[in-house]
C-alpha cells in the first residue's frame, strides 16, 4: 500500500521498533523541548511517540460491579455499598456505582469517588441490598462484607474525562459561592482553573489523528481503552472528551481517588495517559503545543446561568494560569489549579517507562472520534416560571432619613413585610423589615439610616424562581427587592408570593 506523502511512520512500525527496544519515546515536555531547539522537522523525524498525562476530578466516572450470587439468591432492587446508593435498573446483581452518589449517612464527606477508591485499595466495602422477594429470587435482605476480589467484574466505564481545555471561574458577586470549580470568592477573589495544559492528552492530538475508539490508554495505574466520544464531546470549540473503560482489579488507588468539594459534592479523581504516535508533521506540531499556546476563558460563575451562557470576563492561557495571577479589568487575581501538574507529569514519565520496556504497545483506532457534533442545551418545553411572573410590582419605599415610626405605620397599613430603601435617585441602597423595625421602636431608633441593611441581597426579572428560592433559603430571608441593571427597585417577590403561584399552579393542571 502507498504510503501518503504526510505520513512518517505507522502505529505498526512504532511497535516494531518497541519490540526491538529501539523505539524512541519522550513526554510531551521533552517533545516541547526539542521543538523549540531543533524545529517540528526534526522532532517529528526523530521521535516515534510521546506520552500524555491529566491527573484532575472527573465527575462523569463510575464503574459496573457483578456481586455473583447468594444462596439463596437475590434480586437486589436497591444496594448500597458503605451507605452510598447505585444505580439498581440491571440485572439481578449487577449495579453501577457513580462516583458522584453521596453517601447516605455522611454526605459531602464520602461518596461514590471514595468507595472507588477503598475497592481498589483493598478495603472491606459494607454491602447492604434489598428486594421484593420472587420465586427465583427469594432473598429479600442481605447484609455482608466485601473486597475488590469478591467480585466478578468491577469494570470503570467512563461517560465523560480528559475535556480537550476547560474553561476557568471566578465569581463577580459580593457572597463566596460553592461550585464544581471550587469554593470561589467575592469580587473576583480569585480564579480556578482545571486541565494539565500542555501535557493534556487530547491538547497534544488536537486534530484527533491518533486518538479514537480503540485506543490503548493509562487508565488508573492500569490499562484502558477509549471506547467513544465522551458526553458534551465538543470538538470544534476545542472542548473534546473521551469515554474510557478498564479493569478495576488490575489499577492503582494512587491514579484513583476519591475526593470532597466543600459544599458542592464529591468526585473521582482519575489519572489518564495517553501515548500519540508522531505519524506525521501535523501531529508533531501539535504534540510540542506549550501552555502558552493554549487559551482558556475565565468565566463568572456568579451569574446562574447554564456553562456556555456565564459571561467571559478575560481570556488567558494555561501559562498564564499557572503563573498565580491573572488579570480581570485592571485587577491582578490569584489563580491555582483544581488539576495535579504533578500527577499528570507522573503519569506520562510511567507512561513512557511502560513503553520503553515492551509492555505496553500501541493500538491503531478502529474508528476516528467525531471532528464536529452539535451541543445541544437541554430546551424547557413548558412554560417556567421567572421572577416576573411572580413577583409584585407596586413597591413601596422609603428614603434613608424617614422616619423609623412614620415607616412602620406604613408598614402595618399596607400589611407588608419588606420595605426597600432608595436614594433621590430611585436606587435601591438598603431594606428594612418589619423585625428591624420592631427592634428599632425597641431600642429608641429614629430614621432608617439607622437601622436598614445596606448589604442587599437582590433579583433580577429574567431569573428562574428556583435560583431566587434557593438563594433566599442560602441567606435565611423570606424577602427579595427586584432591581433592573440601574439599581432601580421594579418589584419585589417573597417566599409567600412564591408559594401562592406555584400551589395555583398545580391546582390548575
Amino acid at each position: 500500500m502507498k504510503r501518503s506523502q504526510r505520513e512518517i511512520r505507522s502505529v505498526e512500525e512504532i511497535n516494531e521498533k518497541i519490540k526491538r527496544g529501539d523505539a524512541v519515546v519522550l513526554t510531551a515536555e521533552e517533545m516541547i523541548k526539542l521543538a523549540d531547539s531543533s524545529g517540528i522537522k526534526v522532532a517529528a523525524k526523530e521521535v516515534d511517540v510521546v506520552t500524555t498525562g491529566t491527573f484532575g476530578a472527573m465527575c462523569s466516572s463510575g464503574v459496573f460491579l457483578n456481586f455473583g450470587h447468594s444462596d439463596p439468591p437475590i434480586k437486589m432492587t436497591k444496594c448500597w455499598l458503605n451507605d452510598v446508593p447505585l444505580y439498581k435498573g440491571l440485572a439481578a446483581v449487577d449495579g453501577y456505582l457513580g462516583a458522584t452518589a453521596l453517601s447516605e449517612t455522611q454526605g459531602f464527606e464520602y461518596g461514590g469517588g471514595h468507595v472507588i477508591e477503598d475497592l481498589v485499595s483493598g478495603k472491606e466495602i459494607e454491602l447492604r441490598a434489598e428486594s421484593y422477594g420472587t420465586d427465583c429470587y427469594p432473598r429479600r435482605h442481605i447484609e455482608t462484607v466485601i473486597t475488590i476480589d469478591d467480585l466478578n467484574q468491577a469494570i470503570l466505564v467512563n461517560p465523560r474525562n480528559c475535556y480537550q481545555k476547560y474553561d476557568a471561574a471566578t465569581n463577580s458577586t459580593d457572597r463566596v459561592i460553592y461550585t464544581y470549580m471550587g469554593t470561589l470568592l467575592p469580587n473576583y477573589g480569585n480564579v480556578s482553573f482545571s486541565g494539565a495544559g500542555q501535557l493534556n492528552p487530547l491538547c497534544k492530538d488536537w486534530n484527533y489523528e491518533t486518538i479514537g475508539i480503540g485506543t490503548r490508554i493509562f487508565l488508573g495505574g492500569g490499562v484502558g481503552y477509549i471506547i467513544g466520544e465522551g458526553t458534551q464531546h465538543s470538538p470544534q470549540s476545542g472542548f473534546g472528551t473521551l469515554m474510557v473503560r478498564g479493569d478495576l482489579k488490575k489499577m492503582n488507588s494512587r491514579y484513583l481517588r476519591g475526593a470532597s468539594f466543600y459544599r458542592y459534592g464529591v468526585t473521582l479523581y482519575v489519572g489518564v495517559g495517553i501515548p500519540i504516535p508522531i505519524i506525521n508533521e501535523n501531529v508533531a506540531s501539535t504534540a510540542a503545543l506549550r501552555d502558552d499556546q493554549i487559551t482558556v476563558n475565565i468565566r463568572d460563575y456568579g451569574v446562574p446561568s447554564r456553562p456556555d451562557l456565564r459571561p467571559i470576563v478575560s481570556r488567558v492561557t494555561y501559562a498564564d494560569l499557572r503563573s498565580g495571577k491573572v488579570t480581570i479589568g485592571d485587577k491582578e487575581v490569584p489563580s491555582s489549579s483544581l488539576s495535579s501538574y504533578k500527577m499528570a507529569r507522573e503519569i506520562s514519565e510511567v507512561l513512557k517507562k511502560w513503553i520503553l520496556e515492551g509492555r505496553f504497545f500501541l493500538t491503531k483506532p478502529v474508528e476516528p472520534l467525531p471532528r464536529r457534533r452539535e451541543f445541544k442545551p437541554l430546551r424547557i418545553r413548558r412554560k417556567e416560571l421567572r421572577v416576573r411572573d411572580v413577583m409584585r410590582r407596586e413597591v413601596i419605599t422609603a428614603k434613608p432619613d424617614d422616619e423609623v415610626k412614620e415607616v412602620a405605620r406604613k408598614l402595618v397599613a399596607k400589611g407588608i413585610d419588606h420595605l426597600p430603601v432608595i436614594d433621590r435617585d430611585g436606587r435601591l441602597i438598603g431594606i428594612v423589615t418589619s423585625w428591624d423595625l420592631a427592634k428599632a421602636i425597641a431600642n429608641d431608633r429614629n430614621v432608617l439610616s439607622e437601622i436598614m441593611t445596606r448589604k442587599v441581597i437582590t433579583a433580577r426579572e429574567d431569573e428562574s424562581i428556583d435560583v431566587v428560592a434557593r438563594r433566599m433559603a442560602q441567606h435565611n430571608i423570606s424577602g427579595l427587592p427586584v432591581i433592573d441593571e440601574a439599581k432601580q427597585v421594579s418589584g419585589i417577590i417573597t417566599t409567600d408570593d412564591i408559594s401562592r403561584r406555584l400551589v395555583g399552579r398545580r391546582l390548575t393542571i
